[in-house]
């Protein structure tokens, strides 16, 4: 009757005012929750900051913010001139080359030219000293058929003739150049598939889950159709590529190797005077102990 529902819906609210919002609210598995949110866009690290702060929109498989909710130019005008700002540009795909140095160059050079500006061999950047930013065209088609702007950093050299490259592409342009690269360099996807590793979760969390399940003062971890949820899984990628194919190729021929890192390195950018100063507070040197 009427009133029986009053009285539940009352003994319902009495139960759930003995904790606190937060607690109320919490899922059990954080990781899980997060995930699922992020089914159909992938979210950057810096995803929850923005979405309290921005206007998001969803763009090439990403949610990224827009423009500030609030009046904050000044603010951010005032960092960059003053201060530091920093802007998370990990949404950017970066494709991993490996494989010895003079295999690399002589086939980067077909999709790049020297009447553009630098090229791969450059001095200053080839040693992995800077930052360097060309325009890729398909291979031997300059300056015809321009596949777009990228940013590269080799890794600096060690004693093996092998190098490694990293090579930052806009995600509308991935798909692109990813074909050109794996055409030039003749890679074929590799036996083993790769597949995401489930997130390990320690024993006292497990015993945590299973209190709670138990005690039944938390929803159920299912969805809406009331089916068991998908296992937590790592999101490895962007919205550009299937988590659960491969993302490494290889030469049969030459050994080189090409990795889709997106979304496993990620890319800040800091712009103001005290940018250097940020990063040398923020980050310490490493105590590196030889055998």
């Amino acid at each position: 009757s009427k009133k029986q529902a009053e009285k539940a819906v009352h003994q319902k609210k009495e139960q759930s005012k003995t904790k606190c919002r937060k607690a109320r609210r919490r899922h059990i598995n954080l990781v899980a929750e997060f995930n699922h949110r992020q089914r159909k866009n992938i979210w950057l690290e810096t995803h929850i900051w923005h979405a309290k702060r921005f206007h998001m929109v969803k763009k090439w498989g990403y949610c990224l913010g827009n423009s500030p909710t609030e009046k904050s130019y000044r603010a951010c005008y005032r960092a960059m001139t003053k201060h530091c700002l920093l802007q998370d540009l990990s949404y950017y795909c970066c494709l991993e080359l490996k494989g010895k140095e003079n295999e690399l160059l002589k086939q980067l050079a077909r999709i790049c030219s020297i009447d553009t500006g630098l090229t791969f061999q450059e001095a200053s950047c080839l040693s992995g000293r800077f930052e360097g930013s060309l325009n890729l065209y398909r291979a031997d088609r300059y300056p015809e058929d321009m596949l777009g702007p990228v940013t590269f950093i080799w890794k600096p050299r060690d004693e093996s003739e092998n190098r490694q490259l990293w090579i930052w592409v806009h995600p509308a342009l991935k798909q692109d150049i990813l074909r050109e690269l794996k055409a030039i360099f003749q890679c074929s996807e590799p036996e083993e598939i790769c597949i995401t590793e489930p997130v390990t979760t320690s024993i006292q969390e497990e015993k945590q889950v299973e209190v709670v399940m138990s005690l039944g003062n938390k929803r159920k971890k299912e969805d809406k159709e009331g089916e068991k949820a998908v296992p937590v899984k790592k999101i490895i990628g962007d919205g550009t590529r299937d988590p659960f194919q491969s993302y490494s190729w290889i030469a049969q021929t030459t050994g080189i190797a090409i990795s889709d890192r997106s979304m496993e390195i990620l890319r800040y950018r800091l712009i103001g005077p005290l940018s250097n100063s940020v990063l040398t507070e923020t980050l310490k040197v490493a105590s590196v102990q030889t055998v």
